[in-house]
């Protein structure tokens, strides 16, 4: 079987206190975005290991136990371990680690809801969302791929209806990594001006003077380079412009397609696309 696990852009994020265990209370809106992985598992009874993963595509680091989608299978084997027998995953990356796009967190919920359906689990979206959830905050948004304003830790979500629909979008990742970790330690938690999700239902023409990610702010700071990217874009047109999540990845928002993008920035990973109605 295989599934196609796609990524997502924050519309806004704003981090707006910190928790008594550590972490932070956010409000973002998460949309999907069809820059697509490609994840199959094969069932494999002559194998002697419980798996295999193959990677391909864009180089993960790490070590192939720590992938999330193997944290997937090695979970749920010890709620239903007969049911789920030896099997090779094939993982092939087309979406950027380390840019804020969730490309690991969608790779662990499309593996759920495929071992779900391949092995006959019986999960619910509800007991599917919960086990993501533990997981990582936003990997239950990729069990249903639709948009959804997302509070706490970036794991309660609320169903949106906002569409992009007919815009262009470009995605630009310089080879820069931004952890997490550091970029929340360079924050200082506030409330907004402008009310997130009163200022997503505006025109997007609007959006640059209301809608913004509070860690840009101290990333840009440290990596100039993002920076950078996302002053270009703007002077290459773009209605509105922002980075996703904590970065590196900056998307853009245009009338009009962008075909010189790829020239303008050579050494980065980039990415466009015409945004269709959601299914």
């Amino acid at each position: 079987m295989v599934v196609f696990p796609c990524c997502k852009i924050n519309l806004g994020l704003n981090v707006v206190a910190r928790r008594s265990d550590g972490y932070h209370d956010i409000e973002t809106l998460f949309y999907p975005v069809p820059l697509n992985d490609n994840l199959e598992v094969v069932t494999a009874p002559r194998l002697t290991t419980s798996y295999v993963l193959h990677e391909t595509g864009i180089p993960l680091e790490g070590s192939g136990q720590h992938n999330l989608v193997v944290r997937v299978l090695e979970t749920l084997r010890e709620t239903y371990p007969q049911q789920i027998p030896p099997v090779e995953i094939w993982l092939h990356k087309r979406i950027p680690a380390g840019a804020g796009l969730g490309g690991g967190s969608s790779d662990a919920a499309f593996m759920m809801r495929l071992l779900n359906t391949q092995y006959d689990l019986g999960m619910n979206d509800e007991d599917i969302e919960y086990r993501l959830a533990r997981l990582g905050a936003d990997c239950a948004f990729f069990n249903r791929c639709k948009p959804a304003f997302a509070t706490g830790i970036g794991d309660r979500l609320m169903p949106v209806n906002l569409s992009l629909a007919g815009w262009n979008l470009v995605l630009v990742k310089p080879d820069v990594y931004v952890s997490t970790r550091e970029a929340f330690s360079m924050i200082v938690p506030q409330r907004a001006d402008h009310p997130l999700l009163e200022a997503l239902q505006r025109p997007v023409e609007t959006w640059r003077e209301t809608v913004s990610n509070d860690f840009e702010k101290s990333v840009f700071l440290h990596y100039p380079k993002i920076a950078a990217i996302k002053a270009t874009l703007y002077d290459m047109g773009a209605v509105y412009a922002s980075m996703s999540g904590s970065g590196s990845c900056v998307y853009a928002l245009f009338h009009d397609r962008q075909p010189e993008v790829k020239d303008i920035f050579p050494d980065c990973f980039v990415y466009e696309t015409r945004l269709r109605i959601l299914p």
